[in-house]
């Protein structure tokens, strides 16, 4: 019985044998663990001399050209990511590329790294350097999804509404405007009204504004908006009155609406008077670049010189030949360009004076024959040294844009600076007749070539210089020109009819005359085109002009002196 005691004791060792080694088994990892965490602590406690550099294991943040090439690929997600660290960058050229981005105008290729490019109408320009790309091969469009364009608008308001210039301020909320406003964007638009010093960009926040308040509930706002709508040329203004005048069932905001457009239609006439009268003064420049210099050789020689519009011609190619001479300097081209053409048609001119025209004094004929046959040659001259293409100028920045005043009138910086620029030369013009020698004796043998003659004056050298002068202000000419249409070998041909219609009208050798007369054309010409047309236009003007030389053969502005009726 014992033994059986024993033997049944001894039975279920081999269980409690097994179970103590799966115990073991499971505990000896956390004792490793305590032993490493015992040395790890005890380690720690040894003085120990760090060789690592501070900071090396932290990556060093993306910059901006990282982050745009970032932009461009990978997936909508990560896109999106990437637009919310570019927002945390100081960088001028942020606001670009995302509007860009928003607007479909953001170009890319697969290159690693990849070339960002913004597309402005037919131009494309690199997005990070600002260069002028050739072409568009190889990018492709950017694409962004209704959330990340929402994203983007509303990220962009608020980066636009704080930017420096006020034009990029002034279309952050025209584009509220445009796109619709809600509670958010009120937000925006009453901080940013706080600190705005523009007041262009604050007449618009408050049409913002009167645009939200005018979809509510409350009468009293409602007719507060339509009273400070009253004030705005912008056209959902307009819109929003219109639909209030006619539709809403409030008598009082009705009418209220009906005033508010009149007032508006008021002022938009006004403006639109305003800007076809720029843009009349505009052309009249144009004109008077243009004639001036045919105005001196005209009226001091008596040449009719056919060949003046090629003059201009070859002041413009001038300007084309400084651009392609130097081509990192585009923004000083003008101004290298102005004295090049003076100096080159003024040679040119000097040239076809001495060799042709002296021959020809007295026979008006004659001279008119030869002039033009000297046209003829310029055209084909520069049809086989530059090709019969037209070339493209380019135009500096400081010449390009728009300067807006309101909603309705806008000015561009190219006209309002021929404008100056012709101003400018007919006063040094001025000033060189009536205060140098050469424009004394410019004058005296203008008034009586004989008496000049007895009195000592080189007259055949006077003719020269002369001749010079006028070729010289039409070179020019043909640099303001080259601002305003493709360069070819027939620019000149557009001008020389409206050049001699200026010289007759205003009187033949009198400067003031020539201004006054083509300031007083290029307005005629500008309020006819809208009713006639613009080839109606020019022939209604000539027509006038035949009747007015019928009354006044010497024009506005008549020659005096004894030789005057010659």
């Amino acid at each position: 019985m014992n033994t059986n005691c024993r033997a049944s004791l001894w039975r279920p060792l081999p269980f409690l044998s097994f179970w103590l080694m799966l115990m073991l088994g499971a505990l000896a990892p956390l004792h490793a663990s305590a032993q490493a965490e015992d040395s790890a602590s005890a380690t720690s406690e040894e003085p120990i001399e760090d060789t690592s550099e501070p900071n090396s294991a932290q990556p060093a943040p993306p910059n901006f050209e990282d982050l745009v090439h970032q932009l461009v690929q990978g997936n909508l997600r990560e896109r999106s990511e990437t637009v919310s660290q570019l927002f945390g960058q100081d960088d001028e050229r942020l606001a670009d590329i995302l509007n860009a981005l928003v607007d479909g105008d953001l170009l890319a290729d697969r290159n690693d790294p990849p070339t960002v490019a913004i597309r402005a109408g037919n131009s494309i320009t690199n997005a990070l350097t600002g260069d002028a790309l050739e072409s568009d091969d190889g990018l492709r469009r950017v694409p962004v999804n209704n959330s990340l364009r929402t994203q983007l608008r509303g990220q962009l308001a608020q980066l636009n509404l704080n930017h420096e210039s006020a034009e990029i301020r002034y279309n952050a909320v025209r584009r509220f405007i445009r796109d619709g406003i809600d509670a958010q964007g009120i937000a925006m638009l009453v901080e940013r009204q706080k600190e705005e010093d523009s007041g262009l960009v604050l007449g618009a926040i408050d049409t913002a504004l009167a645009l939200f308040q005018i979809q509510g509930i409350d009468r009293d706002m409602r007719l507060e908006a339509i009273n400070s709508l009253s004030g705005s040329l912008e056209q959902e203004a307009r819109i929003a009155l219109n639909d209030v005048a006619a539709n809403d069932a409030d008598t009082e905001l009705r009418i209220a609406a009906r005033e508010a457009l009149d007032s508006i239609q008021g002022r938009i006439k006004l403006y639109r008077f305003m800007e076809n009268l720029f843009f009349g003064l505009s052309l009249g420049s144009v004109l008077l670049l243009a004639a001036i210099g045919l105005a001196i050789t005209f009226g001091v020689m008596g040449v009719i010189n056919m060949a003046h519009g090629e003059l201009i011609m070859l002041g413009a190619y001038t300007t084309w030949g400084v651009q392609v001479l130097f081509p990192n300097l585009i923004e000083w081209s003008l101004l290298i360009a102005i004295p090049a053409a003076f100096l080159i048609t003024g040679l040119i001119g000097i040239l076809i004076e001495r060799g042709v025209i002296r021959f020809l004094y007295g026979r008006p004929l004659e001279t008119l024959l030869a002039t033009f046959g000297l046209s003829l040659v310029l055209q084909q001259a520069v049809r086989t040294l530059f090709s019969p293409l037209n070339r493209s100028v380019s135009s500096p920045d400081w010449i390009s844009g728009t300067l807006v005043i309101n909603p309705v009138l806008s000015i561009t910086y190219t006209r309002l600076y021929i404008l100056i620029f012709g101003l400018m030369v007919f006063f040094a013009l001025l000033l060189v007749m009536k205060r140098t020698t050469l424009g004394l004796k410019v004058r005296a043998v203008s008034q009586n070539r004989a008496m000049a003659r007895a009195v000592g004056v080189r007259s055949s050298w006077v003719d020269a210089l002369t001749f010079g002068l006028g070729s010289g202000i039409a070179g020019i000419a043909g640099v303001a020109l080259s601002q305003l249409t493709n360069v070819g070998p027939n620019l000149g041909q557009a001008y020389i009819i409206d050049s001699f219609m200026v010289v007759v009208f205003g009187g033949v050798g009198n400067l003031w005359g020539t201004l006054v007369s083509a300031m007083s054309l290029g307005l005629i010409n500008n309020f006819l085109e809208p009713y006639a047309g613009a080839m109606l236009a020019k022939v209604l003007v000539l027509i006038m002009l035949i009747l007015f030389i019928q009354k006044k053969p010497k024009g506005l502005f008549p020659q005096k002196g004894r030789a005057a009726a010659d």
